[in-house]
């Protein structure tokens, strides 16, 4: 990363390492304030960041070896992108860097700076998460304030933009405004252009993103997975009740997003705002296991159910899809709903699960178990470095379809079977 404070370096870091290990990139965030902290006492005040403070340029200097050193070790050993969050503001900071990671270590190393000058936008991070830093613990609002935009000041005296006449040899991409405006020099490979692509469409307006699954389907109550079946009696009604909790919250120019299965057009049927169809927010294919409850797939192929246990995110049904498929399958879907506003998207249990995993960083192991109960609300709003989860049970029964991960691969609990099934 590149740039001034209170520009969203930390939060872009956040969000693209998120990206990345979602879309199963390994990626790792190293924050060079949290080593500053652990190699100083007590946070007093902007002095430390003057730029002729002598003792306190060596201690920073200092910590951002030993962070590239980490940042060495950690590709080493099997990690994929590392995201160095710090201002790397000067050009003889950035030639260390390129030094140590290119020349001595042979890795790609790409700069991703954040440039904004629009006096809102800085304020707002100031006010949103600077003031929260744990470098103002001890301090009111009003000094923590001061003392930041002073600290801004003493990092301004030395601040280097990147420039093609003068960096020609680097590898980078300069955000400005928050996306306002974007430039490319020089980025190769594959995971650069994911990176460019993703960081092109991410925005940082507050809206909130609700996530429901259809209502309770005929299949739901068989204990069925899969198929396209309509909605039960107590389906309808949550549909009923959905729309009136969605006109109850009046929100800004909600758009609705469903699949193109039955089950979730008809949940949304009386819901008024403009909607959307996404085939990729089918549900997981289970292919020759559609249609079947889990009872028929342990009895007809034991060991396929088995397999499934024993790695449920890899697990692929025989001529079906995985939870890793699906991933693959919702990225597009992912993207655009960074660059959208108020969203309700209806959907399925093992499509809300990716869903749910990519905005709380949820691992590869913990995301096909997340629970997505049916007739419920979940509620996210992003917030400074995360999301904000609220669930909203609305007061309609449904079977209850979450199957958890069993103690033994292949078993199957008897009281799950006469509640319903899910994926």
């Amino acid at each position: 990363m590149v740039g001034l404070p209170a520009r969203g370096k930390t939060y872009i870091s956040k969000k693209l390492s998120r990206y990345l290990n979602w879309i199963g990139i390994n990626t790792k965030v190293f924050n060079l304030g949290e080593y500053r902290r652990h190699a100083t006492d007590a946070y007093r005040s902007h002095e430390f960041f003057r730029p002729d403070n002598e003792k306190a340029m060596a201690i920073r200097q200092h910590c951002a070896e030993m962070a590239l050193e980490d940042v060495c070790q950690w590709l080493e050993n099997g990690g994929e992108v590392a995201v160095f969050d710090a201002t790397n503001s000067t050009r003889e900071r950035r030639r260390m860097i390129r030094e140590i990671i290119v020349h001595k270590m042979g890795y790609k190393l790409f700069f991703v700076e954040s440039v904004c000058d629009d006096p809102q936008i800085i304020e707002q991070n100031i006010m949103e998460v600077k003031v929260s830093s744990p470098d103002y613990r001890n301090m009111n609002m009003e000094q923590a304030l001061s003392d930041f935009r002073l600290r801004i000041e003493h990092y301004q005296e030395r601040y280097e933009m990147l420039e093609e006449d003068t960096e020609k040899e680097l590898s980078y991409m300069k955000i400005f405004n928050t996306g306002e405006k974007v430039v490319v020099h020089k980025h190769e490979g594959h995971i650069q252009s994911r990176i460019v692509y993703y960081l092109m469409n991410i925005h940082i307006t507050p809206r909130t993103i609700y996530l429901t699954r259809h209502g309770e389907s005929e299949h739901n109550l068989k204990g069925l997975i899969g198929g396209d079946s309509n909605l039960s009696d107590r389906g309808r009604r949550y549909s009923q009740a959905l729309a009136k909790y969605i006109e109850e919250q009046q929100i800004e120019g909600l758009r609705v997003w469903t699949s193109w299965l039955k089950r979730t057009i008809q949940t949304v049927a009386d819901v008024n705002a403009p909607q959307e169809r996404w085939k990729a927010l089918n549900e997981i294919d289970a292919g020759t296991c559609e249609e079947m409850t889990y009872e028929d797939i342990q009895a007809k192929f034991p060991v396929e159910f088995k397999a499934r246990d024993q790695n449920k995110f890899a697990y692929r049904y025989p001529r079906g899809e995985s939870y890793e498929d699906l991933v693959v399958r919702l990225e597009p879907v992912m993207m655009e709903l960074e660059r959208q506003g108020n969203v309700l998207v209806v959907s399925h249990q093992a499509v809300l699960r990716c869903v749910l995993a990519y905005f709380l960083d949820k691992t590869a192991d913990e995301l096909p178990y997340l629970k997505v109960p049916l007739h419920t609300v979940i509620k996210l709003t992003p917030v400074a470095y995360g999301c904000k989860v609220e669930h909203i049970k609305l007061p309609i029964d449904a079977v209850d379809t979450h199957r958890a991960k069993p103690e033994v691969p292949g078993s199957l609990d008897s009281k799950f079977v006469t509640k319903g099934s899910s994926d």
